[in-house]
């Protein structure tokens, strides 16, 4: 009867949230229900299990949800991702409109700027480049998708996606994490959505097809859908509702000023793991008024944090006169975090519960027993996670609140560098996620104005495919010779 009221309570969360319900009603609903068929205390798993789990990861994560909402505002509104965007576009052209798209995605995604930001004001760009060149508009989200979801988020060293924060706590990493297979893994999904992309794109010209419908992309009326408003919250840590909250600075600063924060994104966050914090003196931190803890815990949190404050600075610094209502920019950002964070908190409390049913020895065993080696069997488990939440922060977090000790231990005795864990974790909740229901997915296509008939193959080849492939490579490199 556990194992059944898991899998009760995961059906009622997948198929309600697919439907637009919130989040943050489901999961504790969700969470009762499987303490209900276990036979567990109702109110204890309410309060004391859910809760403290999800409080948990709001005080670890908040940080981070709060600056990087607020540097991908700020960058919106003053016009530096704009400004970029236009750049790298006009300098490829619109003879490789595909590409100058991906990069343009992938640097300002990499620099820091939130997703939905990303998205929002690359799509009219992308919408006039392709019309220009006559390449078909349902190639516009995997495109986008390939350059802000993919190798940015998941592989890439150094990016201060959540995502990649998440391991850093449970295996005690920096950013930086295996930094030479995730380079490896950042090109086989570039070269890969690439390849295919160009295919699609290929194949197109020679059958005559072009632009298609010129309707410019619904941008607007996606960003106001409470629907998926409540679907893409879940999956990233922006809320797109706030897209359109404050003014912009109706122009474009020069490109050096646009790039510059995202410039100081990476050093800062490269100085603070490899050279501030590890001649940190943070012994301090093991008295019970700091909770116990230690640097390795804290540590990658700190460099990202740092990394995305000092980059807020230099904006205010640059572009803060530009800005038409400062405050209220700064507001639409700090409140772009808010329901993210508690809506991955949720799910996190969700998978808390679930954890501590009596059952779940069940699924952790089977989990462990997948053949293969610890780094398949992590790798399956935030696949599956992801996949059914349709979050790959939630899925993962998910995943390492339930095994990552476990998996710790293992490491401790086969010798497995722990930032090999952290790659195979990340890569693999970036992969099966962004499966049909997957709100950045849904969200995606409707500011692009294409359906998930016309795209979303385009969309698996580029962003399930490649990735899959980079993950296989990273297992059988990290299997043979190590974390490099």
């Amino acid at each position: 009867m556990g194992l059944l009221g898991i899998l009760a309570g995961l059906a009622l969360l997948v198929l309600l949230a697919f439907r637009g319900w919130s989040v943050l009603l489901l999961a504790p609903l969700a969470a009762l229900v499987a303490a209900i068929f276990a036979g567990e205390p109702l109110l204890a798993h309410w309060t004391q299990t859910f809760m403290g789990s999800a409080s948990a990861f709001i005080a670890q994560f908040f940080p981070l949800f709060l600056l990087g909402a607020l540097f991908g505002k700020l960058m919106e509104d003053s016009g530096a991702v704009s400004a970029i965007a236009r750049w790298m576009t006009e300098k490829l052209g619109a003879r490789r409109a595909v590409l100058a798209v991906v990069l343009a995605g992938a640097a300002v995604t990499y620099g820091g700027v939130s997703l939905f930001v990303a998205i929002f004001v690359l799509t009219p760009m992308a919408q006039a480049l392709f019309q220009s060149a006559g390449v078909p508009r349902r190639l516009m989200p995997a495109a986008i998708a390939l350059g802000t979801s993919t190798f940015t988020m998941s592989a890439l060293p150094g990016t201060p996606a959540i995502q990649n924060a998440i391991p850093m706590p449970f295996f005690g990493t920096t950013p930086f994490a295996a930094p030479g297979l995730g380079l490896l893994a950042s090109a086989i999904m570039l070269a890969f959505g690439l390849w295919w992309l160009n295919r699609a794109e290929g194949r197109a010209r020679a059958a005559g097809e072009g632009f298609g419908d010129p309707t410019p992309a619904p941008v607007h009326e996606a960003a106001d859908d409470p629907v998926l408003r409540e679907r893409a919250t879940v999956s990233r840590e922006f809320d797109p509702s706030e897209i359109h909250r404050s003014a912009d600075a109706g122009g474009e600063p020069p490109i050096w000023i646009a790039a510059l924060p995202l410039v100081v994104v990476v050093l800062t966050n490269l100085a603070m793991s490899f050279f501030v914090l590890p001649r940190f003196d943070a012994a301090f931190l093991a008295e019970p008024r700091w909770g116990g803890t230690s640097l390795s815990a804290v540590a990658g949190v700190w460099s990202v944090a740092v990394a995305l404050a000092a980059a807020i600075l230099v904006i205010l610094l640059l572009s803060a006169h530009r800005l038409p209502s400062l405050r209220a920019t700064m507001d639409a950002g700090a409140n772009a975090a808010v329901l993210p964070i508690f809506a991955v908190a949720s799910l996190v409390g969700f998978g808390a519960v679930v954890a501590a049913m009596p059952a779940f020895e069940l699924v952790r065993s089977w989990v462990l027993g997948i053949g293969g080696g610890p780094l398949v069997s992590l790798a399956v488990a935030t696949n599956v996670l992801a996949a059914l939440t349709g979050s790959a922060s939630g899925g993962l977090t998910i995943a390492l609140d339930a095994l990552g000790p476990t998996y710790m231990q293992i490491a401790a005795e086969q010798g497995i560098d722990p930032g090999l864990l952290h790659r195979v974790a990340v890569i693999g909740a970036g992969t099966l996620d962004s499966l049909p229901h997957n709100g950045a997915v849904v969200t995606l296509l409707a500011v692009c104005g294409c359906t998930h008939r016309q795209s979303y193959l385009d969309i698996v080849m580029a962003c399930i495919v490649g990735a899959l492939i980079a993950l296989a490579a990273v297992i059988l490199l990290g299997s043979l010779v190590g974390s490099f």
